[in-house]
């Protein structure tokens, strides 16, 4: 591949936009940044955006993972908005990963190395 990456935008489908920016937005912990047009969007990063997208018949394909650190704090705070998660599990190279399924049932998942800090 010739060039950079430089950004990551990354959509997720969902079969009702507002049932999905209210799961959303408690699962940020804030408002989106930006609309456009049907495509609500978040910024994760300096560089990294998620969008979600009103489409009923790929809502629940979506698969995306987050790199975390303090993930025990981060899903103390999900339950805390009503935000449910299946068991953490930890990988043989110490990853700590869990799936944290959003109403359509689209893969969010957060995963942790071992060497982050755990607050």
């Amino acid at each position: 591949m010739h060039g950079a990456i430089t950004h990551l935008i990354a959509g997720v489908p969902v079969s009702d936009l507002d049932a999905g920016i209210d799961w959303y937005t408690r699962f940020f912990g804030r408002a989106p940044d930006m609309r456009a047009g049907d495509e609500i969007l978040w910024d994760i990063d300096e560089h990294a955006t998620l969008f979600i997208e009103p489409s009923a018949t790929r809502a629940g394909t979506g698969r995306i993972t987050f790199a975390v650190a303090g993930l025990d704090a981060l899903l103390d705070r999900l339950v805390a908005q009503r935000i449910d998660h299946e068991p953490i599990e930890t990988y043989s190279n110490g990853v700590r990963h869990v799936n944290v399924p959003d109403p359509d049932g689209n893969a969010i998942a957060f995963a942790e190395p071992p060497d982050a800090s755990r607050s």
